[in-house]
């Protein structure tokens, strides 16, 4: 079946075709997820709600970029929407002040779960602490980062995701990265 097809097929409400796309992308757009939102409950509800979106929003999509791209960006949004909802009830939670220069870790157990498929680190605490670094970073580096360096996304692939052009995300990644260095450093220093 063609993607215009399925599309078509997606915009009747045909149920059969729609749960073929969720047999396709479900492990996919979970393991996105559990990029951004390091814990397993959280990131089951969050694809949920990502293929709910797909669901309600299909007759929205207008064909200029790939189906799996619109669904990309659909669950970067719903991502990144869980997490400032978040931050919002919990202002002193994983999202750090931008431009705060002392980094420490905040020892509240949110991130329970560390076996996201493209990430596997032997150390809890420094999976916690990479985690929370990340996602203290600007929404859009934090975003490019986490497409890239967790889920394998090319720079073009993220440009499109992300409504970006090339140069600017890898300017994005460049800053993202120089970042990192500057909140981590401290924790390197004392632990190891």
């Amino acid at each position: 079946m063609t993607e215009e097809t399925i599309i078509e097929q997606l915009k009747l409400k045909n149920t059969i075709v729609f749960s073929k796309l969720i047999d396709s992308y479900q492990q996919k757009i979970f393991g996105t997820c559990m990029s951004f939102v390091p814990n397993k409950e959280d990131a089951e509800d969050l694809v949920q709600e990502v293929f709910l979106e797909v669901f309600d929003s299909i007759h929205k999509f207008k064909g200029n970029s790939k189906l799996s791209t619109w669904i990309y960006r659909i669950t970067t949004n719903k991502c990144l929407e869980f997490i400032r909802k978040r931050n919002t009830k919990k202002r002193s939670g994983f999202l750090r002040p931008l431009f705060s220069d002392d980094f420490s870790i905040d020892k509240t157990n949110y991130f329970t779960e560390f076996n996201h498929p493209g990430f596997l680190l032997e150390n809890k605490e420094l999976n916690e602490t990479l985690f929370r670094a990340i996602n203290s970073l600007p929404e859009s580096q934090c975003v490019v980062f986490t497409l890239h360096k967790l889920d394998g996304k090319s720079y073009q692939e993220i440009a499109v995701i992300t409504n970006k052009s090339l140069s600017s995300v890898e300017s994005i990644m460049f800053r993202a990265k120089k970042n990192l260095q500057k909140r981590l450093e401290n924790y390197y220093k004392t632990e190891f």
